[in-house]
């Protein structure tokens, strides 16, 4: 039996908490915040996952040593553009041991670096040691047991095949692979294509027009990814079509819902101070567009979403700048 601690208590890293202890696993959630830990001790999670029970496998603390100690299977739920400065933190309390996972979608401002490149170096953690886990995630619909899968990926097969069997619930299937930089790749770009396919909701396009950047979404993720070493097999399951599909179409995604209120006219700062959060793709779009280009990497989707986020660029110019591309023959 194995024992986890899981790093955030957020709505992700609670759900996937939930997954774990419904396959077995023990596991003690840490959080900064106080009344969050005294929630979940208590049996619900009211801040991120209202009305919705915890299995008694599952505690909490806000002391990292003691949420690691003893843990063969650390997971890292905070959000991307923080987790440098949480494992600076605490990263020296991780077991020497553990399988370092890591739930978070982006790629990190600066550096460039997706997250297990950041777990590496800012926590000293050996690659063969890292596992991703990724796919179609939306938190709820898995903490109320909805059938779901997803892609558990490390350079190790033995770290993947472990994380795999500490989660293997009743309704959540893990498949493995080896491929990281893809996982982690389509993980983080489909943040920013929801952002787009939300903008064109919130203009009041429709079905055509969405599922048009939806796959031409998928076209800029895959040539990025395979730029960087990624698998297209990767892309064509569950950590690419099938987690863009869910990002890009749900209500329940943030990215999508975040993108519908851009359409209809909000700026970024109004949005956040309607909905008090903050989206990972408006975070993560300016530095996936610079890695693109770094790459040599043609991404006119994100392209034009960073123009949106950092210059001020309105919903309708974002559209009428990419029909007015140069048109050419449809080879990915």
């Amino acid at each position: 039996m194995s024992t986890a601690a899981v790093f955030g208590t957020g709505s992700w890293g609670t759900a996937f908490a939930s997954v774990m202890a419904d396959a077995g696993t023990d596991v003690r959630m840490w959080g900064r915040r106080p009344e969050v830990v005294a929630a979940i001790n208590a049996g619900c999670n009211d801040e991120y996952l209202p009305e919705l029970p915890l299995p008694e496998r599952i505690s909490a603390t806000s002391d990292p040593e003691e949420a690691a100690a003893g843990a063969d299977i650390v997971v890292l739920a905070v959000p991307s553009q923080t987790l440098r400065d949480n494992l600076g933190s605490w990263g020296s309390v991780l077991p020497s041991d553990a399988v370092v996972v890591s739930l978070m979608k982006g790629v990190e401002l600066g550096t460039t670096k997706r997250m297990s490149e950041v777990i590496a170096d800012a926590g000293s953690v050996d690659p063969s040691r890292i596992v991703v886990v990724s796919g179609p995630n939306l938190a709820r619909e898995i903490a109320v047991k909805q059938p779901a899968a997803s892609t558990v990926a490390s350079s190790d097969e033995a770290a993947a095949q472990r994380v795999a069997d500490a989660c293997a619930a009743a309704y959540f299937r893990p498949y493995t692979s080896t491929d990281v930089v893809g996982t982690e790749i389509a993980g983080a770009t489909k943040n920013v294509i929801a952002l787009a396919v939300g903008m064109a909701e919130g203009l009041g396009m429709g079905d055509n027009s969405k599922a048009s950047i939806i796959t031409r979404g998928l076209a800029e993720t895959t040539r990025l990814g395979m730029a960087l070493g990624g698998s297209p097999v990767t892309f064509a399951g569950l950590a690419g079509v099938g987690d863009l599909i869910a990002t890009c179409m749900s209500p329940l995604s943030r990215n999508h819902s975040f993108g519908v209120r851009l359409g209809q006219g909000m700026t970024v700062d109004e949005v956040v101070a309607v909905t008090k959060q903050t989206a990972e793709g408006v975070k993560s779009c300016t530095s996936i567009l610079d890695l693109a280009r770094h790459h040599g990497v043609d991404v006119p989707i994100i392209e034009q979403v960073n123009a949106m986020i950092t210059e001020g660029k309105s919903a309708q110019d974002v559209v009428g700048a990419l029909l007015s591309r140069p048109r050419k023959a449809e080879t990915g």
